[in-house]
């Protein structure tokens, strides 16, 4: 099988962006708030690369995430984000979605 989206290839990664695709809109702008806090933790040129994402998509793409602006800033933060950053982001993302709570949940 081949994967269609960039993160079918990782199970953590595809079962926390298939959960949270699947959760209610105030747990996704929670979860927006929690990926946005990658900026800390990657390069500039990544966020360079990422804000032209999201002047290509934003509203106009057909992904599920690209008709909420923070939304698709923290997918695609998350997606640029180093292997090991998104990750570890992907597993407490995942755990916070499972608990159905972001309280305390940090990306360090």
């Amino acid at each position: 099988m081949i994967n269609k989206r960039w993160y079918d290839s990782d199970p953590i990664l595809k079962e926390a962006l298939e959960l949270l695709r699947l959760s209610p809109e105030n747990t996704q702008n929670e979860a927006a708030e929690f990926m946005l806090k990658l900026q800390e933790q990657v390069a500039s040129e990544v966020i360079e690369h990422v804000y032209d994402i999201i002047n290509t998509y934003q509203g106009k793409g057909n992904r599920w995430y690209d008709n909420d602006p923070m939304m698709l800033k923290g997918v695609e933060l998350l997606r640029n984000a180093p292997a090991k950053i998104q990750r570890v982001a992907a597993l407490k993302l995942l755990i916070a979605l499972e608990q159905k709570s972001f309280d305390g949940v940090e990306l360090n």
